[in-house]
């Protein structure tokens, strides 16, 4: 199956990135490599992209895609909450623009092998990163009672966390739970009638808290948002897409706090502490995709586009 990206957003992400200003940018989830293609098209001529992704099947797509920029494109195999790390072994002190899209492609959704669809039958994997060893199987089969009620309960706001744990921790215990199919007649077993009748499909929630914790996707991800800020030169600009609250929530506090970090009491007549704003907000609200894009691309429909610039 070949690794796809349709870019969500395109227009209002290269508004916020304006990679017209040149310099050094990167996409810390580079997928496909379709937003990729749009800064490096809209980039001066000595403009560069470093493309950051955990997944060897989208790098390997991503630079056959973007060979025609030549040494202007770099591929990194890593995970952009290390991009200190990696920026540093590229000899690359700040950037001037980075994008980070913390979607799940199109690809990894529709690839029945890679496990992370409750519409396809396919083994209980969901790793963005194929050599990790650590997969879906091994929480829904590992993962005491408690642990797993936490994880559906936090990262998938799943109201019946704990009924749906009890019931995998019995099914699990006559064999091993192997299949997305498997775990989806499960979770459905596990909700009401009643409730099942509401919202979208059942095991929605259970597979986004399952995927969320086998990659890492949540934990750790406010110390991210402040070390890409931190790797901006002055002017540089970070832009995030978000695709459920989760994420959004974490993405707009740390950014809420950056811009206004002090800490003295409201009442104090003036700023004691000495924390300085460290970057301008450039979307008072997030920005969504048009009525046009979500005709062309329905799983544009929960994204939300934040920005903000390096002061």
């Amino acid at each position: 199956m070949e690794f796809s990206h349709k870019p969500v957003m395109p227009n209002e992400v290269l508004r916020c990135l304006a990679p017209e200003r040149g310099g050094v940018f990167a996409d810390g989830t580079l997928g496909g490599g379709g937003h990729a293609e749009l800064v490096l098209s809209a980039l001066p001529q000595d403009g560069r992209l470093v493309g950051i992704d955990r997944d060897g099947d989208a790098l390997a797509a991503a630079s056959r895609r973007l060979a025609r920029f030549g040494d202007r494109f770099t591929a990194v195999r890593g995970n952009f909450f290390d991009i200190r790390s990696i920026l540093g072994q590229l000899h690359i002190e700040k950037l001037d623009g980075m994008l980070v899209d913390l979607g799940v492609s199109s690809y990894q959704l529709d690839n029945p092998a890679r496990g992370f669809s409750y519409h396809v039958d396919a083994p209980l994997d969901m790793r963005m990163d194929q050599s990790a060893p650590f997969s879906a199987y091994d929480v829904v089969n590992g993962y005491s009672h408690g642990e797993l009620a936490r994880i559906l309960r936090e990262y998938g706001e799943e109201k019946w966390a704990s009924r749906i744990a009890s019931f995998i921790v019995e099914a699990r215990q006559k064999k091993p739970i192997r299949t997305t199919f498997e775990l989806v007649d499960i979770v459905r077993a596990a909700i009401p009638n009643a409730a099942r009748r509401e919202g979208g499909h059942p095991a929605k929630r259970t597979f986004q808290a399952i995927r969320v914790e086998v990659n890492g996707e949540l934990a750790g991800l406010k110390q991210a948002v402040e070390d890409m800020v931190d790797c901006l030169a002055p002017g540089g600009r970070l832009a995030v897409l978000t695709f459920q609250s989760l994420e959004d929530r974490i993405v707009k506090k740390t950014f809420a706090e950056l811009q206004d970090p002090c800490t003295c009491p409201k009442s104090a007549p003036y700023c004691v502490c000495g924390k300085k704003p460290v970057i301008r907000i450039l979307t008072k609200k997030p920005l969504e995709a048009t009525d046009e894009e979500l005709s062309e691309n329905p799983r544009a429909k929960s994204a939300k586009l934040r920005a903000v610039e390096k002061l």
